[in-house]
């Protein structure tokens, strides 16, 4: 037996975050869907296995899904929101079994294929390290979270 590795490059949606995660069941879209209506916080958004609230998002995880065609996983696109508001919650459902990432930055997927289908092996998430953290950039860091309002 044999699997052959494929990237799979996700195009990611003009001022958008992604989530990609693995699930088990096929009630999955309707709690997913449930959860981040829950979120309370205006969010829109395209859920592949496929469902959404904002068309333009839908259309956009169906396409990167077709592309991607690992069986039991979904894809999230989402805006007026971050993943840090909504991944504890959607990493509660009851039958997401794995994510793979959680990012506003370029995504590659890394897809294993066998007779038996296709897989996710892993993603690579956003670009290489430019170096360590100095003082400047941790001040940097600081003052941008404290901007969002995450940090007082």
């Amino acid at each position: 037996m044999n699997a052959e590795l494929k990237i799979v490059e996700v195009e990611m949606p003009k001022e958008a975050n992604v989530i990609l995660g693995q699930s088990h069941f096929i009630k999955t879209v309707e709690d997913l869907y449930e959860t981040l209506i829950e979120s309370g916080m205006g969010i829109k958004f395209g859920l592949a296995f496929c469902d959404g609230n904002d068309a333009d998002l839908q259309k956009w995880a169906e396409k990167e899904m077709l592309k991607i065609a690992a069986g039991h996983t979904f894809i999230i696109f989402i805006k007026n929101a971050y993943p840090v508001n909504i991944v504890n919650r959607v990493q509660n459902v009851s039958e997401v079994t794995n994510l793979f990432a959680a990012t506003a930055n370029r995504v590659q997927v890394v897809i294993a294929e066998t007779e038996y289908g296709r897989g996710i092996m892993g993603v690579i998430d956003g670009e290489r390290p430019l170096g360590v953290e100095g003082q400047a950039d941790r001040k940097e860091r600081k003052d941008f979270l404290r901007k969002l309002g995450y940090k007082r």
